[in-house]
């Protein structure tokens, strides 16, 4: 059985850097092409996206992690079941940019790590 929707104030999506500019350029982000194929775009709340960087960016740099209002997404976002059964956001459509409300260069630190922005004060969770 999912559990609740998390009450985190945002919510999280990794992109390859050069994507991330591309949107800047275009006025809007469609996602990645993993995303594409998906029919939705990936998001994490804040006690999920360390391990989804583990899981699916494992090992990749120059990266950018958005850190998006869901209030500003409407209806487009829904949370859904996923990874063993925990509850993820999935914005059905494209991310409108005055949604993002900054974002981070996501490096590779030790061990190949992904070195999040300390003042956000992630932890490892679902």
């Amino acid at each position: 059985m999912p559990t609740a929707i998390p009450e985190d104030a945002a919510i999280y999506h990794i992109c390859r850097a050069d994507e991330w500019r591309a949107a800047q350029s275009e006025g809007r982000y469609g996602g990645s092409s993993q995303d594409a194929a998906d029919g939705f775009i990936h998001f994490s709340g804040a006690g999920q996206v360390v391990k989804s960087a583990a899981k699916h960016r494992a090992g990749q740099d120059d990266l950018v992690l958005l850190r998006v209002d869901p209030d500003r997404l409407g209806p487009a976002l829904k949370w859904e079941a996923s990874r063993g059964g925990k509850l993820f956001p999935h914005l059905y459509g494209d991310l409108p940019l005055t949604a993002v409300i900054a974002a981070y260069d996501l490096s590779l630190g030790a061990g190949g790590r992904h070195r999040f922005p300390p003042e956000l004060n992630l932890v490892e969770g679902d």
